[in-house]
């Protein structure tokens, strides 16, 4: 039986470098392979709330930015991880939303091409769970830890 597959579209603590990216390489926890680098088609506010400084993409499709981010193909168990992760449903929603490819690896031992459509569907963590004020903060296109922003994350051992 074939091994079900999963695109996701990362945009914050989960991508390489960040504080969460060891959580994307942790084979006990299922398989996921980097496939590329993409940007959500719509516009989407991405902000960094709450003391923790937790990146969250709210669901206002059509206000803020395209998000610059990083495609995945996950199996069933790191997609049941992420979603626990992600306190999904509750804190976050996955959804699907079309993510435009900006540039493509697909390194995972098969001789998968990139797609070819210039765009790809991919399950994303937003959320319909925030605080109104959350609308007015700093609109970003593109996460990091460690940005200009100066909202340094708040790793969930150190709560």
């Amino acid at each position: 039986m074939e091994e079900v597959m999963h695109n996701i579209f990362v945009y914050g603590t989960l991508k390489q470098g960040q504080p969460n990216y060891h959580i994307m390489t942790d084979s006990k926890l299922g398989k996921a392979l980097f496939k590329g680098r993409g940007r959500t088609v719509d516009k989407y506010p991405l902000v960094i709330a709450r003391e923790e400084n937790i990146p969250f993409l709210l669901e206002v499709p059509r206000t803020g930015h395209r998000i610059a981010g990083e495609i995945y193909s996950v199996d069933d168990q790191m997609l049941q991880f992420l979603d626990e992760f992600e306190g999904c449903p509750d804190m976050y929603q996955r959804t699907i939303k079309r993510i435009e490819i900006l540039d493509w690896e697909g390194k995972d031992g098969s001789p998968e091409e990139r797609p070819a459509a210039s765009t790809i569907e991919c399950f994303v963590y937003s959320t319909t769970s925030y605080k109104p004020e959350w609308l007015s903060l700093t609109y970003h296109d593109c996460y990091d830890s460690c940005g200009a922003h100066g909202l340094l994350f708040c790793d969930r051992q150190d709560r």
